[in-house]
């Protein structure tokens, strides 16, 4: 086998990774590049889709599938095979993007600025739907000369790592790996030992605070943000962490840690993802299939309200009183967010809280760093809210945790990092033996 790395290599976005043996080729993952500069969406992939055989995806997040449809538009007629919930979640994502693109564009031709017209349209997306398939966990398939087995992952619902086999050789994917301390997924498995591993580093340079010290802090920000009257603003992706969140809402509330306020889920997309996690409720954890079963939703604070319209969104500026609003886009690459930003970043009464990754250089990690003021759609916007970053909310595995799933790997392909992260996990694995590469684009490993 011959694995080619071309996406994900020194970010953490993009992932792409081409699988060949004996004239047949797998493609595992196809994810858009997010943050700035997301140039790198328009640049020649590495290779001729048209070529490419069958695409395995990890999991529903952009960064996994955004490119998917792009495939089809430049030729790939080849079948997607995921888990189910990954095929359900990743079709409103993915229709979400095209949105986002035609958005962008409309509001740059407005300006008078040159127009990046989408990467691909609605057929190519629905040419994904129409030729994906659903495959369950620990049911290998055969894919061309390859034995397939996808398992739990732990990062999202349906997520995945995957195992692929051909001639008695075994490489291993890990697509994205989730926090052992969530409570609202299941711990990830662990992978069989690999002649090749190839994984992600995104927390390869620090591990996780402990979670229950982060809720206590978030409980503790949410009451203090509240009982003085301001507004909680959380950028939050969609899918998995604004579920997540919810929960803990809703669990702070039935246990009186905070008041119970408005809380509006300003996010079509978050809407429909929540209404999909009912139609795959066995892909949560125990305790969140037990809240189902007694006829509870997990994830409903009690005075929830989801936001539709743009002019139900811009209400949400003259609102009076405590209350949490959460939106997407999760790294503040774009979606309503930035205006809630804009408008509610210079009360000093406010608190942005931040509950996942900040790309480096992003509009989040100069707000975390904490620049007095900062660029949101043409405007100067000051700082004065309180800035919150919980690192503990993370979908990823830790540093510790990431050592823990490699501890029998030997030979190691390091992806989806940033070179700082990648760079530190790479020597605490070779200190214990393990051969370490960290991937550049187009590099090729013989398995």
């Amino acid at each position: 086998m011959e694995l080619t790395t071309w996406g994900a290599c020194g970010t953490v976005t993009g992932s792409c990774h081409l699988l060949e043996h004996q004239g047949f080729r797998l493609l595992l993952d196809c994810g858009l590049y997010q943050g700035e500069p997301r140039a790198d969406n328009r640049k020649p992939l590495g290779f001729e889709p048209h070529e490419v055989d069958a695409v395995i995806l990890s999991h529903a997040h952009l960064d996994h599938t955004g490119r998917i449809p792009l495939l089809y538009r430049e030729g790939y007629t080849g079948r997607v095979y995921a888990t189910a919930p990954t095929l359900k979640l990743a079709r409103p994502i993915l229709e979400d993007a095209l949105k986002l693109m035609k958005e962008d564009a409309r509001r740059a031709r407005r300006k008078g600025l040159p127009a990046e017209e989408p990467l691909w349209s609605e057929a190519d997306l629905r040419a994904f739907v129409e030729r994906s398939k659903p495959m369950p966990y620990y049911s290998s398939r055969k894919i061309g000369p390859f034995r397939v087995t996808l398992k739990n992952a732990g990062h999202l619902p349906g997520s995945a790592f995957v195992e692929v086999q051909a001639e008695g050789r075994t490489l291993v994917f890990s697509g994205d790996l989730g926090n052992r301390r969530k409570e609202t997924l299941p711990d990830p498995d662990y992978p069989r030992v690999a002649d090749l591993t190839l994984s992600e580093s995104t927390y390869g340079d620090r591990p996780h605070r402990p979670f229950q010290e982060t809720l206590v802090e978030f409980a503790e920000v949410l009451g203090r943000t509240l009982d003085r009257g301001g507004k909680v603003i959380i950028p939050s992706f969609a899918l998995e962490r604004a579920q997540e969140i919810l929960f803990y809402i809703r669990r702070f509330e039935a246990e009186r840690r905070i008041p119970v306020v408005p809380v509006f889920v300003d996010s079509p997309l978050t809407t429909r993802i929540s209404e999909i996690y009912r139609e795959i409720q066995d892909a949560f954890s125990l305790e969140v299939q037990s809240l189902y079963r007694r006829g509870l939703d997990p994830f409903a604070p009690q005075q929830l309200h989801y936001t539709q319209s743009v002019d139900e969104s811009k209400r949400l500026n003259d609102l009076e009183g405590p209350a949490i609003v959460i939106a997407g886009s999760g790294m503040l690459s774009g979606g309503r967010i930035l205006h809630h930003l804009r408008h509610h970043m210079p009360n000093p009464k406010n608190a942005v809280v931040f509950v996942g990754y900040q790309p480096r250089g992003g509009l989040g990690h100069r707000i975390i760093e904490g620049e007095p003021e900062v660029e949101i759609h043409g405007h100067r916007v000051a700082v004065r809210a309180k800035v919150y970053s919980l690192g503990g909310f993370s979908g990823h595995a830790g540093r510790d945790e990431l050592l823990d799933w490699l501890a029998a790997e030997r030979r190691i392909v390091l992806v989806h990092g940033e070179d700082p992260a990648r760079a530190s996990l790479a020597r605490r694995l070779r200190a214990r033996g393990a051969q370490v590469t960290r991937a550049r684009l187009g590099q090729k490993f013989v398995i």
